[in-house]
């Protein structure tokens, strides 16, 4: 019987056909892959270049704070030395 089947010819081009569709379902489903492969790498390479953005913006704070703190730094030097000189002035004019 399976000879008979094999010979017929709806049947051989039923499988042919079956095997066709299937082959293109699985041709769709990789190139449907391969798309999602694309947009994610797109997805990364915009990923980095938003962290590198990020980087730099931290780096650039980082810098701007020290130099605020820096310049912190001397005003409470120079206050120091003009409350010195301040408390020595008192000191004279309180000496009577």
């Amino acid at each position: 019987m399976n000879i008979d089947r094999m010979k017929d010819p709806k049947s051989f081009s039923q499988l042919k056909k079956d095997q066709m569709g299937r082959e293109s379902e699985l041709l769709s489903q990789i190139m449907g892959a391969e798309g999602e492969i694309k947009a994610l790498e797109g997805f990364e390479g915009d990923l980095g270049a938003r962290r590198n953005e990020i980087l730099f913006k931290v780096q650039t704070q980082m810098e701007d704070t020290r130099n605020h703190l820096r310049e912190a730094e001397q005003l409470v030097e120079r206050l120091k030395k003009h409350l010195s000189q301040l408390e020595g002035i008192h000191r004279i004019l309180t000496k009577r």
